[in-house]
């Protein structure tokens, strides 16, 4: 009677074994099937890296990762002791400039025209006197007393006088009008240089101070303090809290129900919650984005899409990186 068992239980273990099987791959086809009706994306956020114009050290941290700031908040400073130096040479460039503007603005001083004039009048003295002694030569020369060499000497001297008179003026009237117009000029634009090259290292320095430009909350801080950065090195991440959307890769075929400005009911696994969100984005990833080959005999490629949806409500709780869920209702 055992033996009759045994055998029964033996021919049984064969035909169960197989309809487990059938059962495991019907369980396993009706899952992929069921993963195959689901879109899946990811939620992505506006980050602004904050980075500075100019090298240095970061001297002081005011915030840290996880922090909320507003915009205009000083997030860090760094210490810059080359540029502070570079002030100091542009300003004391800016106060050279400064004093030759103005000396050429105000002109010659009272002392420097008074001088000219004295000049002026002591020529003006010697060509009087060098007239008189021409005229006494030359009396002498018309009746005979003198030499002609005396008469030639005498009219020489007479004409240097004149001349050395009116250079006299000349410089008597420079010192009265004072500097030309264009050494004004190029006084006053070399101060304007100077003055330009102090904003600009004023500029810099400004940059020292790392503020930001948005509300939104700190995502990454990549140095620590004290440590050098360069120029353009990114020093802060800062999520746009107010610029969220999700990204989906959708096959081809899949689109014929998801169009640019439709809404969907998208699940958020984090949050446990269905949310509204807005597609404004549909574009082709390109031909090494394909979901099928192309087949020997006829057919065609499937290609992939990036579909990017806003949330409809901008305070929806999403953080990077959560999964976002499209269950696929026409069961493709």
């Amino acid at each position: 009677m055992s033996t009759k068992n045994n055998n029964h239980k033996s021919k049984l273990i064969p035909i169960i074994s197989f309809i487990a099987v059938i059962l495991g791959v019907a369980i396993a086809g009706h899952c992929l099937h069921q993963e195959d009706n689901i879109i899946q994306g990811e939620a992505e956020i506006t980050e602004i890296r904050i980075s500075s114009k100019v090298p240095g050290r970061i001297a002081k941290f005011y915030f840290n990762e996880g922090d909320y700031v507003k915009q205009g908040d000083t997030l860090a400073v760094l210490s810059t002791p080359d540029v502070d130096a570079k002030l100091l040479q542009a300003q004391a460039a800016e106060q050279a400039a400064l004093a030759m503007s103005e000396k050429a603005k105000v002109g010659t001083r009272k002392e420097q025209i008074q001088g000219a004039y004295e000049m002026w009048k002591k020529a003006q003295a010697g060509v009087e006197i060098a007239q008189k002694s021409y005229q006494r030569v030359q009396n002498l020369f018309d009746k005979g007393v003198t030499t002609a060499q005396k008469r030639d000497e005498a009219e020489a001297n007479y004409k240097a006088s004149v001349a050395t008179e009116k250079a006299a003026k000349a410089q008597y009237d420079m010192a009265v009008n004072g500097a030309q117009r264009e050494d004004k000029a190029a006084a006053q634009a070399t101060y304007e240089r100077a003055q330009g090259a102090v904003a600009e290292v004023e500029s810099y320095i400004a940059e020292s101070y790392l503020t930001s430009p948005i509300d939104g909350k700190i995502s990454e801080r990549y140095p620590n303090q004290w440590e050098l950065v360069g120029t353009g090195a990114p020093i802060f991440s800062i999520m746009d809290l107010s610029d969220k959307w999700g990204t989906f890769n959708i096959r081809e075929d899949r689109l014929t129900k998801i169009k640019e400005n439709d809404v969907l009911k998208v699940y958020v696994p984090a949050l446990d919650k269905d949310v509204d969100m807005k597609i404004y984005y549909r574009k082709d990833l390109g031909t090494y984005a394909a979901w099928k080959a192309t087949k020997t005999a006829g057919g065609y490629d499937l290609k992939t899409f990036e579909v990017r949806a806003r949330f409809v409500d901008e305070a929806t709780d999403v953080v990077p990186g959560m999964s976002l869920i499209i269950k696929d209702k026409e069961g493709k």
